[in-house]
């Protein structure tokens, strides 16, 4: 079994985890390759692979939170291949494994004893001057919002060519269903299991008592045109995925947001579910 390990190099306590990672590889003939940065931080240039992420790999597994799993999705679910967590973040709600039970869930994947869920992501588009450009795609959102002191944003959202509504807020976030628990949460949105086949519209801070967060289908495009992003500064409106890439929106960009070509493929163990998750990460 061929594993690809990518351990968070900021992290307080990775090195330790991606030790006994190794320790554990090493007993069970186990395949490990790491990152060059990852690699020459942690002092196991042994285990670095140059063209890791074009390699066979059966699994990716990262450590580190959640954010640490979401960039890990969005380098590897073109490839198809399966990415799994181990936790050393605040939240975990997305990585699977907490420290304590790294060998018992190592060993489950090995013996197969797993799940791979396949996850909703979005692909996010700026049509600029006619052509239209590829940002990136996202497993939790795609925000646009207004960057520091600029004002309140009024866009105007269409769905599938089809003006919806016009907004004034500090932006919007378009979310999966895995992200329903992530910002969108925050911004008074819905939770919404990660099974269901929708993308979520939650406005930041809508300056409007009747502006609710809508839930549409999967399959239907997002259009959104800022009004009056010629009246603002520069660098004043920003579009980011996952909340870890951003771009920077200019005067009469159109933004784009679908169902992207390919999911995110996360493990999972049976010892868990949506809702047991949910209550222990963000009820208690």
């Amino acid at each position: 079994m061929r594993i690809a390990i990518y351990p968070n190099v900021t992290k307080s306590g990775a090195g330790e985890i991606l030790e006994r990672v190794i320790k554990f590889a090493n007993q069970y003939n186990i395949e490990l390759l790491l990152p060059p940065k990852e690699g020459k931080f942690f002092y196991h240039e042994e285990l670095i692979n140059q063209n890791i992420e074009k390699e066979y790999i059966d699994m990716a597994i990262s450590i580190g939170g959640d954010g640490t799993l979401l960039g890990l999705c969005r380098r590897l679910a073109k490839n198809g291949i399966p990415v799994c967590g181990i936790n050393i973040g605040h939240l975990g709600f997305l990585a699977d494994i907490e420290p304590g039970e790294i060998e018992a869930k190592l060993t489950k994947i090995i013996n197969r004893q797993y799940k791979i869920e396949e996850r909703l992501m979005l692909s996010a588009y700026i049509k600029r001057q006619g052509k239209i450009n590829y940002i990136g795609s996202a497993v939790n959102d795609v925000v646009v919002s207004k960057c520091g002191v600029s004002r309140m944003l009024h866009f105007g959202v269409a769905i599938n060519d089809y003006m919806v509504t016009n907004y004034k807020a500090d932006g919007l976030i378009i979310s999966t269903p895995t992200g329903s628990t992530a910002y969108s949460l925050s911004a008074g949105g819905p939770i919404v299991n990660p099974k269901v086949k929708g993308i979520i519209l939650t406005p930041i801070c809508p300056h409007s008592c009747f502006i609710r967060p809508m839930v549409i289908d999967e399959s239907e495009k997002v259009t959104l045109n800022i009004i009056n992003i010629i009246s603002m500064t520069k660098r004043s409106v920003n579009l980011t995925l996952d909340g870890q890439e951003g771009v920077d929106i200019e005067p009469d960009d159109e933004i784009i947001i679908e169902k992207a070509n390919f999911p995110a493929q996360i493990v999972r163990f049976e010892d868990k579910n949506f809702y047991q998750t949910f209550m222990n990460k963000l009820c208690l």
